[in-house]
C-alpha cells in the first residue's frame, strides 16, 4: 500500500492527512481534544484501547470515527491499528499521532504542514524543548537523557524523542506495523525510521500539563525501554 517515498515542498491540507488518537480510560478529555482535531483535519479516528468508561462514546460525539479494542493491548497496539486502517486508504498521505488527554494541541498541526513544506522528511516529531518552562524538572532531565542516548543510536538528533505528537509518511506507517506493543514503541518507531533511512524532523510544539493523568508504569515501561535499548544496540 506504499505511495512512494515523501518528496520535500510537499503541500499538505485537511483532506490527505488523517489523524490516529490512541485512549484509554479518556473520557474526560476525549470528546474536547476530537472535536478540536476534527476543526483542523477531516479524517479522525479514535482507537478506544479496551476502555470501560464513556471514552468511545463521547469520541463519537467529537465527530471522530471509533475503533473498540475489546480488551487492552497497549498505546503501540492502538496506533498500529490505526495506521493499518489508514494505509488502506490511498488518497492519505500522512498520519497524525496525537493523545487523547489534551497534552497535544490540535490548533498546532498546521506546524506540521508547515514543517512538511520543508527538507524530506518521513517523520515529524514534536519538540517541547524550546521551552521547558512548564515542563517538571525531573521529567525535563528524564527526556534529555533517553533522547540523547535515542539520537546516538538512531544517528540522527531527535531533541524530544518522548513526544508522542508525530506525523509519520504512508511509506514509513507501511514498516511499523509490527515490533512492540507498549509504550516503548514510539521509542522503536523512531529506531526503525533511521534504521530504513529515513529522515526525522522536528517540530516545535507547546508544553502542556494539566490534570491529565499518565498511564505508564514507571517501573515496568522502564524496564521495557531499557530491554528495547539492549536489544537495538547489540545490532549496532
Amino acid at each position: 500500500m506504499e505511495s512512494g517515498a515523501p518528496q520535500p515542498g510537499r503541500s499538505l491540507d485537511r483532506t490527505c492527512v488523517a489523524a490516529v488518537i490512541p485512549a484509554y480510560l479518556e473520557e474526560k478529555h476525549i470528546r474536547d481534544v476530537a472535536e478540536r482535531t476534527c476543526a483542523q483535519l477531516d479524517h479522525v479516528l479514535v482507537i478506544d484501547d479496551g476502555s470501560t468508561d464513556a471514552t468511545a462514546a463521547l469520541a463519537r460525539e467529537g465527530g471522530a470515527e471509533v475503533i473498540i479494542h475489546p480488551e487492552n493491548r497497549g498505546k503501540g497496539h492502538a496506533i498500529k491499528t490505526g495506521l493499518r486502517h489508514w494505509l488502506t486508504r490511498t488518497e492519505i498521505e500522512f498520519v497524525l499521532l496525537l493523545d487523547a488527554d489534551g497534552q497535544h494541541l490540535p490548533e498546532e498541526i498546521g506546524r506540521f504542514f508547515a514543517a512538511a513544506a520543508g527538507p524530506a522528511a518521513a517523520l515529524f516529531v514534536g519538540t517541547r524543548m524550546n521551552d521547558v518552562r512548564e515542563m517538571p524538572f525531573v521529567r525535563r532531565a528524564v527526556n534529555r537523557y533517553m533522547s540523547h542516548r535515542i539520537s546516538r543510536l538512531c544517528g540522527q538528533e531527535v531533541p524530544d524523542t518522548q513526544c508522542g505528537y508525530r506525523m509519520v509518511h504512508r511509506s514509513l506507517a507501511s514498516r511499523l506495523l509490527e515490533g512492540t506493543s507498549r509504550f516503548d514503541y514510539e521509542t522503536e518507531m523512531l529506531i526503525i525510521a533511521s534504521r530504513c533511512g529515513f529522515r526525522i524532523a522536528s517540530v516545535p510544539v507547546s508544553t502542556v500539563y494539566a490534570d491529565e493523568k499518565s498511564s505508564i508504569h514507571p517501573v515496568r515501561d522502564t524496564m521495557r525501554f531499557f530491554k528495547l535499548m539492549r536489544r537495538y544496540e547489540r545490532q549496532t
